[in-house]
């Protein structure tokens, strides 16, 4: 990840909640990053697309 994938992570996960231990933190960052910031994220450096379609289009 980039710093700017840390950056958003950090703004749309991280900061929005308490987080009582850490095993509950490392479990929503593998969440987040799983199911919702490759495949579903549009990304700038794929012009604009998400990870699947940028992915499929490449093959």
């Amino acid at each position: 990840m980039s710093w700017r994938a840390f950056s958003t992570l950090k703004a749309e996960l991280l900061w929005r909640q308490a987080w009582g231990i850490r095993h509950e933190a490392e479990e929503a960052i593998a969440h987040y990053i799983n199911d919702f910031y490759n495949p579903q994220r549009l990304h700038s450096a794929l012009q604009w697309k998400n990870s699947p379609d940028h992915e499929r289009k490449a093959a």
